[in-house]
């Protein structure tokens, strides 16, 4: 405690080293941080804290925590002390006014924002915000408003305060939509717009003869607006904008970050301009500094100054910085002011304990409590550069207002016409504001009819010695740029600017393509699929002819080439293989059922019919092989009607003799006199009709489908290289062919599936079942598959599915009965027949005949 006071002691007496005397009316400095009693009261939006609450969790419009203190937040907080305390002092502004204030956290969240925005609106000291229909005599708590810092939380209370026509001077706005008086009645800033930064950083680019450049800004108000008005200002100066990104605030940045220096990266980029908030730009440099990318970057005001980028290790590494603050003279009293009140503080704090919970809320340390522990060993809050480089924004503000106030009141240098009882409205002040015209810090201060001051830029470097930081002054901008480049020490360690230029020869495929909207600089665009290019200054790649297509980065177009199955294929050599295995099964029932001509078995079978189905089964799997060839219109017309009908005909048959059953089963007196009429022309007469039927179909489908040159030449090519099937149109017409043939053997099923097993005899009822019930169980399945695949894989599948079909009415209907014709070749007689092939039940005589020989192999069976 000895050793501040010495040194403000040494600094009274040696003014002309400590920079001058502490003036007596630090003798009345207050220790409350936040609050001020007065005459009239001013309100402060600062970010004092940081959110650590989820937000996204909030079900209630309770209060949310910011609990982390924001240093820099809380050294702005304190110059608007230093000011309303130094405006107090002075005898010739406002006199015998006292100037009061109110400051609370925005915790830089629009949520938190608004309800001490509410409060500054309620009426005086009520600490209510009536509903009038006018309000113009309405008096609010506070005649103006300093902050907020961000024109984010501007956004969410500008408007608001826009109404009441209150005074909003922002410290730390700069987006160029608060220009806006219609919108932003009442808003005014005491730092430049984006668009007066944005002026200064294009004549900084065309300066140095910089033409390709990257902008990369924060995704919020501040740097999207400030993007947009970059890139607009650039291209006006014929400076090309090669890549543009946002950096996420509110998400994960870390891979929108990735993409945009991999973008900077491919872009051959070599000046960066980067018009961000101070958190987007550490997690965006932080990313630079792995890639251990080098180049030019030009640093927007809101983090040309921070710690949060200039502390990340290795910073120095990612080349030369150039940045641009708001001109800001010294407050030269600040720090001894901070010095004295931070004493106090502590002196305060060893005297009484912290106060608790439940302290007073209007307690000086209610919005951080860590304040309570400040000493002269903070005095870092309002000593570093950062603070020291935009003080004046705040220190201006409210001096604006003190003066704005004092024309209000009609005050001369010794009193005012209007006392202390007056009332001052916000709506007056604000015209009083936009008028203001007065020096402060050896600087005049006016407003432009938008609310924006007379105040430029500074422009400055970042300097590294052994790794220390510091900010060199290179040159300022107002109206225009002046600026000493041979100040500047650049990466390259040339005293020559770095260059950024473009235009390189494009490779084979490519064509050249403007950059934005002047012809300054141009791209190598690669000639997407469909296109090629045709010559090389083209501009634009030229579309492929009808009828033929070009992969990317071409320079000619081709015709499609088509492939098909053909005998060399696995695929195709594996659905030989089991087309000719089933061919041979077929080959040997049919055989072996001629062998037999006759017998009671081949002719409960079918007879001439069931043979007929034999022959249809071994043509439709000969028929396969037309998916195995070169597809063309002959071929295309045959595939699927041929192999379609010759599963017609086998079914029907099958569904004559499952009627036989059903007929014999359900009439059984009738049977024998109907049997040989059913089983021979009847029989003839189904398969003719389904076959009919099936011919009509597949004559639909013929008439309606193109042929495959029609199909070719119709064909939208957008292809190099594709397998070639035949043309399925319309698909109704498979689903007709395919369900008809389905509908058959589900009728057979549904005419056997419940039939009695005859007595000792042959159980043709549960051949025909599991038959008809493979069939359609394989061409049920079928369905969602071949919707699903690709063409050749349809294709594939279809010809697999075909040959299920067909050897499970092989496997199920004919191989019992080889089985029974070589194996138990004595059961091949009537007797064991006999309700087949004459409608009659089997007597007890032909049981008995039957005797032991088929017993065994009856309860097998």
């Amino acid at each position: 405690m000895v050793g501040p006071r010495i040194l403000l002691v040494v600094c009274w007496v040696f003014g002309a080293v400590c920079g001058q005397d502490s003036p007596p009316w630090f003798q009345n400095i207050t220790t409350n941080l936040f609050n001020a009693s007065g005459d009239i009261l001013l309100g402060g939006l600062f970010p004092l804290n940081e959110l650590t609450s989820n937000l996204s969790q909030r079900l209630q419009p309770d209060s949310i925590i910011c609990d982390s203190l924001n240093s820099y937040g809380l050294g702005m907080a304190l110059v608007m002390k230093f000011t309303v305390d130094e405006i107090n002092a002075n005898s010739n502004l406002l006199p015998g006014i006292r100037l009061g204030y109110e400051l609370f956290d925005t915790c830089s969240q629009s949520a938190v924002i608004v309800k001490p925005t509410l409060y500054f609106l309620t009426q005086g000291s009520s600490g209510e915000l009536a509903v009038m229909c006018n309000y113009t005599d309405y008096m609010t708590r506070v005649v103006a408003v300093i902050g907020p810092f961000s024109s984010e939380m501007t956004f969410a209370i500008g408007q608001l305060l826009g109404f009441f026509l209150m005074p909003l001077v922002s410290y730390g706005a700069t987006s160029e939509t608060f220009s806006d008086t219609s919108l932003y009645p009442s808003f005014l800033r005491t730092v430049p717009s984006n668009k007066r930064q944005v002026q200064a950083m294009v004549e900084l680019l065309i300066k140095f003869q910089w033409n390709w450049v990257a902008v990369v800004g924060s995704e919020d108000e501040y740097g999207s607006n400030g993007q947009l008005l970059f890139s607009s200002l650039a291209t006006d100066s014929q400076i090309c904008v090669a890549y543009k990104g946002l950096i996420p605030v509110f998400g994960d940045p870390e891979p929108v970050v990735r993409e945009i220096v991999d973008n900077i990266i491919d872009n051959l980029v070599e000046v960066v301009v980067v018009f961000s908030l101070a958190q987007p730009a550490r997690a965006f440099f932080t990313e630079v500094i792995k890639r251990n990318l080098k180049a030019v970057w030009l640093a927007s005001d809101n983090w040309a100054l921070q710690t949060d980028v200039s502390s990340l290790p290795n910073i120095h590494t990612v080349g030369t910085i150039i940045g641009f603050t708001v001109q800001s003279p010294d407050l030269d009293l600040l720090t001894p002011y901070t010095m004295e009140l931070f004493t106090r503080i502590r002196e305060e704090s060893a005297s009484q304990p912290p106060p608790g919970p439940d302290a007073d809320p209007t307690f000086m340390m209610q919005q951080c409590p860590e304040c309570w522990n400040l000493s002269p060993d903070n005095m870092s809050l309002v000593t570093k550069p950062v603070l020291q480089r935009t003080a004046f924004s705040i220190y201006a503000a409210i001096y604006c207002v003190a003066h704005a106030l004092h024309n209000v009141l009609e005050c001369n240098a010794n009193s005012c016409l209007r006392g202390k009882k007056s009332q001052v409205y916000p709506w007056q002040l604000l015209k009083a504001l936009r008028k203001v015209h007065f020096t402060v810090l050896g600087r005049q201060l006016e407003f432009d009819s938008n609310g924006n001051p007379n105040i430029g830029f500074n422009i400055i470097q970042w300097i590294w010695t052994n790794q220390s930081l510091s900010f060199k002054d290179v040159g300022v901008f107002y109206k225009s740029l002046s600026i000493n480049n041979t100040l500047i020490q650049w990466h390259t360690g040339s005293t020559k600017a770095p260059e950024s230029a473009c235009s390189f020869e494009c490779e084979p495929g490519q064509v050249r393509r403007v950059k934005g909207f002047d012809s300054c600089c141009y791209d190598c665009f690669d000639c997407l699929p469909g296109t090629f290019q045709n010559n090389t200054m083209d501009i634009q790649c030229t579309w492929c002819v009808k009828g033929e297509w070009s992969l990317e980065r071409s320079t000619n177009c081709t015709k499609p080439i088509f492939d098909f199955l053909t005998w060399d294929q696995p695929e195709s050599l594996g659905l030989l293989l089991a087309m000719v295995l089933l061919l041979s099964c077929q080959t040997a029932v049919c055989v072996l059922f001629l062998q037999h001509w006759g017998s009671p078995l081949v002719r409960a079978s079918g007879g001439p019919v069931g043979g007929v189905a034999l022959l249809s089964l071994m043509g439709g799997c000969v028929c396969l092989l037309l998916f195995l060839v070169q597809p063309g219109d002959v071929v295309c017309h045959l595939q699927l009607p041929l192999t379609s009908i010759t599963h017609t005909v086998a079914l029907s048959t099958i569904l004559g003799i499952a009627l036989q059953i059903m007929y014999m089963t359900e009439f059984t007196e009738n049977a024998p006199s109907h049997m040989e009429t059913l089983r021979g022309f009847g029989g003839w007469l189904l398969v003719l009709a389904c076959c009919g039927v099936q011919a009509g179909i597949c004559g639909y489908y013929l008439q309606e489908g193109p042929s495959l040159s029609q199909y070719l030449a119709r064909m939208d090519v957008n292809f190099i290289r594709t397998f070639l099937q035949c043309p399925i149109e319309p698909m109704l017409g498979l689903g007709l062919m395919q369900g008809f043939n389905g509908l058959l053997a589900l009728m057979s099923f549904m005419c056997t599936f419940m039939a009695m097993k005859p007595h000792r005899q042959y159980n043709l009822a549960r051949d025909i079942t599991f038959a008809t019930l493979t069939y359609c169980m394989v061409w049920g399945v079928f369905i969602p598959i071949y919707s699903g695949l690709n063409v050749k894989n349809r294709t594939i599948v279809h010809v697999s599915v075909s040959l299920l079909s067909n050897m499970g009415l092989i496997a199920f209907y004919y191989m019992p009965k080889c089985h029974l014709l070589l194996k138990r070749p004595e059961l091949n007689k009537i007797e064991y027949f006999c309700t087949f092939l004459e409608g009659v039940p089997a007597t007890p005589l032909m049981e008995q005949g039957q005797g032991d020989t088929g017993e065994g192999q009856q309860s097998r069976k």
